[in-house]
């Protein structure tokens, strides 16, 4: 699991009128380090020319140097459309250092209107990032993104470049030359496409889906590391452009050792959503800086931006991807339906849990037939077995908007509890459901109370969000923030936040939605969001899992970081899933393919995660806080 953290300094580059070939676009850029200085060469784009036929807008790269804040700056022109295979625009540069030369490698396009048989391939050379000695068409075919390896392999040169990138289906594949003029030559090509099929990679999912090269490869002790860009649904009006990564073998990189399982960044940020196209996110460079990974990316093809990534932590995902961060109980389920007990005889899932006395107290939602919901309760005393077990609900459907008011006898009740220790107060957020719209809902209970089994002790329930709006998955923070206290909960598909002066619930009400997270279209969350359990205390912040929907209805669960000053601001967020429905009775049940944690312990280092399977049974799973901290740092 690992995290990505945009540039606080992004856009790296934006359009400049002052420069008028960059004056509508300055965008997926390059970098290369040299020396004490970092270049980067991107495509700049002026506006239309109305002195030509056509008027269009033309590219041409840039060159830009690195300053002391981070940012670029002493930009100029490094490649014109100046030859006759590249008249029509230079686009897209990728750059490598080879044998004491900077071969960038571009889009040139030939010819107007733009088609598949004048987009192609061409290789500019530089001794110095300051001019250029030679350029060359390269591809006799439609290609782009080509990229060189840093050194040779098996003796030879390399490259990737991606083919038919307007002719469906691209792929990446991979070259191998004798000598530089190899590069450039027309009978290398002609050759090369003989054997085409056993040059390709492997990465496209589905047929819809189009990919191409980013950056250029990267040695790293565990393979050449590759980003590159993987769109689904190409062409379609939900398509959604996501950045995703793969490791290739030192000695053949034709074979894919890891690759990350889907899309680790796709737009999200404004200067991704908005620009010339919107919704883009384009990796087309990358560094490796220390420990970490730096991706540079064009936005909405206006802008370059860099986002960084802890390298060992995504090298670790794709190598390690049999070793989970939850491990699970192999005892699980640890709470199932137990027969002739008509209350919980659909279901027993969605637990809450709160260790009190060194003993985890569970509050689990039991489903009768008819889909009427109550809660249970179970203990553990090592936190994994199970030690005992109510014989009837010691929590069940009081208030208007948890009953049927229609006098119906189905769909209805008491839903997936959370619960926190406040004082001498236990305090259970839930969600009411009348069968018709779901409420988050209030109770409390003594702490003397709870111990003893004294149900009756439960506060009568109060709705706290507004009637007629889907909101559920609700907790609350275990500690005031000054001097209030912060709800979480999630209004359609995102997890928001509110504060209330106190938790006098006959009072205070939620009112508003500050978000908190919102789903990632493409990624693993992008269908929806909403809380796991309470959030815990740490020395990095609050510690959030959450659970994320996807498109195919899978439910995993994910970790954000919540700033300990103001727990609105997220700090960290996991880009792939820490744990996810694998056993059979998370993908086989009411619900397939579920994992839903309303519960989570913490003892010592340990951190005990209880959870839903497929809305049938409960299962613990558990991790160290320590590795999770560690995978979620910035």
């Amino acid at each position: 699991m690992f995290t990505v953290t945009r540039s606080p300094n992004n856009p790296l580059l934006s359009p400049n009128e002052d420069h008028p070939w960059e004056a509508s676009a300055a965008f997926n850029g390059c970098a290369i380090a040299s020396g004490k200085d970092t270049y980067i060469v991107y495509r700049g784009m002026s506006g239309h020319d109305l002195l030509k036929e056509p008027h269009i807008k033309m590219s041409v790269i840039g060159r830009a140097t690195s300053t002391d804040d981070g940012r670029f700056a002493d930009k100029k022109v490094l490649i014109s459309p100046d030859a006759d295979f590249d008249r029509f625009g230079c686009e897209d540069p990728r750059v490598t250092e080879f044998g004491g030369k900077y071969y960038i490698f571009y889009t040139a396009l030939g010819d107007y209107p733009y088609s598949a048989d004048n987009i192609k391939v061409a290789v500019a050379i530089s001794k110095d990032m300051d001019s250029i000695t030679e350029k060359h068409l390269v591809t006799p075919f439609n290609a782009k993104a080509m990229a060189m390896f840093p050194g040779k392999i098996g003796g030879k040169m390399a490259a990737l470049l991606t083919i038919n990138t307007d002719r469906k289906p691209a792929d990446i594949c991979y070259a191998e030359f004798e000598k530089p003029e190899d590069i450039w030559s027309g009978a290398f090509w002609e050759q090369w496409l003989k054997n085409v099929d056993a040059h390709k990679l492997s990465v496209r999912r589905l047929p819809d889906d189009q990919v191409e090269l980013g950056a250029p490869p990267l040695w790293t002790e565990d393979g050449w590391l590759v980003i590159y860009s993987h769109i689904q649904r190409y062409g379609h009006g939900d398509q959604v452009f996501g950045i995703e990564a793969m490791l290739l073998d030192h000695d053949n990189p034709r074979n894919i050792l890891g690759r990350t399982k889907g899309p680790f960044m796709v737009p999200e940020a404004y200067y991704e959503k908005v620009g010339q196209v919107a919704n883009i996110v384009f990796p087309s460079g990358a560094l490796i800086k220390g420990d970490l990974l730096e991706v540079y990316y064009g936005a909405s093809d206006t802008y370059c931006a860099k986002a960084t990534i802890p390298l060992d932590n995504l090298v670790r995902s794709m190598t390690e991807p049999a070793k989970p961060v939850l491990a699970r109980f192999p005892g699980n389920p640890i709470i199932s339906p137990r027969p002739g007990y008509l209350w919980e005889s659909a279901g027993t899932i969605n637990p809450a849990a709160v260790d009190i006395g060194g003993k985890t107290s569970i509050l689990y939602r039991a489903v009768a037939e008819g889909n009427v919901s109550t809660f249970g309760y179970a203990a553990s005393s090592d936190g994994l077995s199970i030690d005992e077990r109510s014989d009837k609900p010691v929590y069940f459907p009081r208030a208007a908007f948890e009953r049927r008011v229609d006098g119906g006898t189905t769909n209805y009740g008491c839903e997936d509890p959370r619960i926190v220790r406040i004082g001498d107060r236990l305090y259970m957020t839930y969600t009411g459901y009348d069968g018709h719209t779901p409420r988050v809902a209030v109770s409390s209970i003594s702490l003397a109370d709870f111990e003893t089994g004294k149900w009756s002790g439960w506060t009568e329930p109060q709705a706290i969000t507004p009637p007629g709006v889907d909101d559920k998955d609700a907790a609350i923070l275990p500690e005031p923030v000054d001097g209030r206290y912060m709800i979480f909960h999630r209004v359609r598909e995102s997890i928001c936040a509110d504060f209330v002066d106190s938790l006098d619930f006959d009072k205070e009400k939620v009112t508003r939605c500050i978000e908190i997270i919102a789903p990632r279209h493409g990624m693993w969350d992008g269908g929806k969001v909403g809380i796991s359990a309470p959030p815990i205390r740490t020395k990095a912040g609050w510690l959030l899992l959450y659970h994320g929907v996807s498109w195919s209805t899978t439910y995993r669960v994910g970790a954000v970081l919540l700033d300990l000053e103001d727990p609105t601001i997220v700090t960290a967020r996991s880009a792939v899933p820490i744990f996810e429905p694998e056993a059979e009775y998370e993908r086989k049940g009411l619900t397939p393919n579920v994992v839903f944690p309303c519960g989570l312990v913490a003892r010592r280092n340990t951190l005990y995660v209880y959870y839903g399977a497929a809305d049938s049974v409960i299962g613990v799973a558990t991790m160290k806080l320590d590795t999770i901290l560690r995978m979620l740092k910035t």
